[in-house]
């Protein structure tokens, strides 16, 4: 199945954050996500014609992060927003990472 299709699951802590091999492949699935050196975090760069674009693209984001639970760190500047995903209660990444990139992609 596909990340876009599936949900994030509340993440509390207690689990191990997914080992940089997993992270990899999970990588594949959401084209242009980037794995930081140390594999604790996704990110990606959007671009827009315009700070408004941006502006309306990142309260999109909101949405789809509110309604998954999940919620990304974002930069908003002139025509672009850089968007970082990690699992914070687990000081690295999960599959819900990966699910939130995907949605993300979609809008």
């Amino acid at each position: 199945m596909s990340f876009a299709k599936k949900h994030c699951v509340p993440c509390e802590g207690g689990v191990m954050p997914l080992f940089r091999t997993k992270a990899e492949e999970y990588l594949k699935e959401v084209p242009g996500w980037s794995l930081s050196p140390d594999a604790k975090r996704i990110t990606k760069t959007f671009k827009f014609k315009n700070f408004k674009e941006a502006l309306a693209f990142a309260n999109r984001v909101g949405g789809v992060a509110e309604a998954e639970g999940h919620h990304p760190d974002m930069l908003v500047g002139w025509g672009k927003v850089g968007i970082t995903l990690t699992t914070h209660a687990i000081g690295g990444l999960s599959e819900n990472d990966f699910i939130l990139a995907a949605k993300i992609d979609e809008l």
